[in-house]
């Protein structure tokens, strides 16, 4: 479709995945560029929702703009505070602590040694 009458349709759940895609980028940082939780990004590419036009709008300037227009975490990661919160790999070793009392264990022990 033109870039014109591609703006006049509603975006679908294949739109959002292929320019998620396109840009390289994980849900959690896709759903910060957007200022939607993660839970709405789901949801559009489900299909059980779709994106308001102003959300739209925003995937297209996303699209358009490319993969640099995603803030990305360094390698490394966030080292601390704030920004941590906002790194899906935290929430994944969160996840993994809660779901695993041996791992708990473990990460505990290792923890003795930080402040």
């Amino acid at each position: 479709m033109s870039g014109e009458s591609d703006n006049l349709r509603a975006m679908q759940s294949e739109d959002v995945k292929r320019i998620r895609d396109g840009l390289g980028c994980s849900m959690g940082q896709l759903a910060a560029a957007l200022g939607v939780e993660v839970k709405t990004l789901l949801a559009w590419e489900s299909g059980d929702l779709f994106p308001t036009k102003r959300h739209a709008d925003r995937l297209r300037a996303l699209e358009r703009q490319g993969p640099s227009a995603i803030k990305k975490a360094s390698p490394k990661g966030p080292t601390a505070g704030p920004d941590l919160l906002g790194d899906p790999r935290f929430w994944n070793v969160v996840r993994k602590l809660a779901a695993n009392p041996e791992l708990f264990a473990k990460v505990e022990k290792l923890s003795e040694g930080y402040e």
